[in-house]
């Protein structure tokens, strides 16, 4: 997994609520266990038609918000089954934060595992930072992770809480993987210990 750095990019607006897994990432596309390839099916129902041509008014179908890497979207983002696709998809297709009001705690704790920041904040807050997104790309947000700051394009910012060892994960890039290759070092004496003690093994 990459380190997580300092992020300035498009923010877009997605003021739905209860936006659940299925929307994100609809179960037809789950037969892969791949990690790449899933950006171009993310919101599929909601970007494409039946044809699949897609729909304009969408917003990451509009010019302006085709390089988002911020999204900016209603309470209760992640909702539904627990698809671990889902943060895939998003992270595929190129975010790396999303701020809400409150996110379902599968989605919450997969988006780290992955490499994806999801950010609470109060609802006054989310409004301000809704509005700012709905700018376009000439409105750039910035999410400082180290700070833990979100900061709109005309300077306003907001500081959001994260549970420390999650932040240190995402600073340093480490996964479950990465976690337990840490202590390889002390897994390796371990194992050289043991093989000494009981070498019939």
């Amino acid at each position: 997994m990459e380190k997580y750095e300092k992020l300035t990019g498009i923010a877009a607006p997605m003021p739905l609520v209860n936006i659940d897994t299925d929307m994100i990432i609809p179960k037809v596309f789950l037969k892969t266990i791949k990690r790449s390839g899933l950006g171009v099916n993310l919101f599929d129902e909601m970007r494409y038609d039946r044809e699949g041509n897609e729909i304009s008014d969408f917003v990451l179908n509009q010019p302006q918000y085709r390089e988002t890497e911020i999204l900016v979207a209603g309470e209760n983002f992640g909702c539904g089954s627990s698809r671990e696709h889902a943060p895939w998809a998003l992270k595929d297709f190129g975010i790396k934060a999303i701020i809400s009001t409150s996110f379902a705690d599968i989605f919450y704790n997969n988006c780290f595992k992955n490499g994806l920041l999801p950010i609470k904040l109060p609802q006054e807050a989310v409004d301000v930072l809704m509005k700012d997104a709905e700018k376009g790309s000439n409105a750039r947000m910035t999410v400082d992770l180290e700070a833990q700051t979100v900061t709109t394009s005309d300077g306003e910012s907001f500081a959001f809480d994260i549970d420390p060892f999650k932040k240190h994960c995402l600073l340093e890039g480490l996964d479950d993987i990465g976690l337990s290759m840490e202590k390889a070092p002390a897994i390796d004496a371990f194992e050289a210990q043991a093989a000494q003690a009981r070498p019939w093994v």
